[in-house]
């Protein structure tokens, strides 16, 4: 049995912990990201790390960082025997990865060395990758540079969006960290140092890259679209308004006489639109103060042909 310091803050980290708990492994305590002011009301929301360790009775901490000597010291006095982290969000210093025994494990969601950095799921989409999955990784002091102990792939769904892929990999983290602690016990982990010639990067997401460009091919903008939902979610407008888009899939037909950007059909179906290469079909859109809607009910209200996206 290992006694283990759990770091995590949103829901992607949850699955591994309630395995934590159900394992014969003890979770000794809990470290998350401080409570943040959330929703309309701006109140004080807890990560859901924290909530499953409440839960549980687990001890909570919530340093804002771990440039206090006390808050190192506090991490030490648990006398942990492993920390696993899985998207904590904050830089572990040289003194706490060193701390525990067998020191820090951290959940990975690709396939190192491609997608180290903050948003992997997101940036393999994007990229039009076949397969992803999870590495567990020693954590050394690099962004996400430690030696491999486990990883397993999946191959990536062609309609996924980004919150499908974080489900499927969320539990594929946890069933894989109980593996790779089982082979750390029995002393059969083989780590496997990555080659730093085959790195990619998976930077931080921001709302304006989310903005649809319909030069760009129908390929492109859906693999977009996919890969910022649910968030940021793209946009675009119509009419000086803006709209997200949800989802949408690639039509194989062709009308190179539109303009980019032109609503070149609308039915049930779908909103066709035409991209700088190839016809874009929505599924799923949003107007501004609007729920999501479906091209038949928007058509229900109002045709779309021949308006165009700016």
């Amino acid at each position: 049995m290992l006694k283990i310091i759990y770091a995590g803050t949103p829901e992607f980290a949850v699955p591994a912990l309630e395995a934590l708990i159900g394992s014969r492994h003890r979770v000794i305590a809990a470290y998350t990201q401080p409570d943040r002011p959330a929703g309309r009301g701006r109140a004080l929301q807890q990560s859901p790390v924290k909530t499953c360790a409440l839960e549980h009775d687990i001890p909570v901490y919530q340093p804002e960082s771990f440039k206090q000597k006390d808050d190192v010291q506090q991490l030490f006095d648990l006398q942990a025997d492993l920390m696993v982290v899985a998207a904590y969000g904050l830089i572990l210093p040289k003194a706490v990865l060193d701390t525990p025994k067998y020191g820090c494990f951290n959940i990975h969601a690709s396939l190192l060395p491609r997608w180290r950095g903050a948003a992997p799921i997101q940036r393999a989409i994007l990229a039009g990758d076949a397969e992803t999955g999870i590495t567990i990784m020693q954590m050394a002091e690099g962004l996400d540079t430690g030696d491999m102990l486990l990883k397993q792939s999946i191959p990536i769904d062609s309609d996924w969006n980004s919150g499908e892929l974080h489900d499927r990999l969320k539990d594929l983290g946890a069933e894989l960290l109980l593996r790779t602690l089982e082979n750390l016990i029995d002393g059969t982990l083989e780590p496997e140092v990555q080659n730093d010639a085959q790195t990619t990067y998976a930077a931080k997401l921001s709302k304006a890259e989310a903005a649809i460009d319909w030069r760009k091919t129908a390929e492109s903008i859906q693999r977009e679209i996919r890969a910022y939902s649910p968030w940021p979610v793209s946009f675009t407008t119509l009419d000086g308004k803006p709209v997200r888009v949800w989802r949408a899939s690639i039509a194989y037909t062709v009308d190179d006489s539109a303009p980019m950007g032109r609503i070149v059909n609308h039915d049930k179906e779908g909103i066709y639109v035409k991209c700088g290469s190839g016809i874009l079909q929505i599924t799923e859109l949003q107007f501004a103060g609007k729920n999501k809607s479906n091209p038949g009910q928007i058509l229900n209200a109002r045709n779309l042909t021949g308006l165009v996206f700016s």
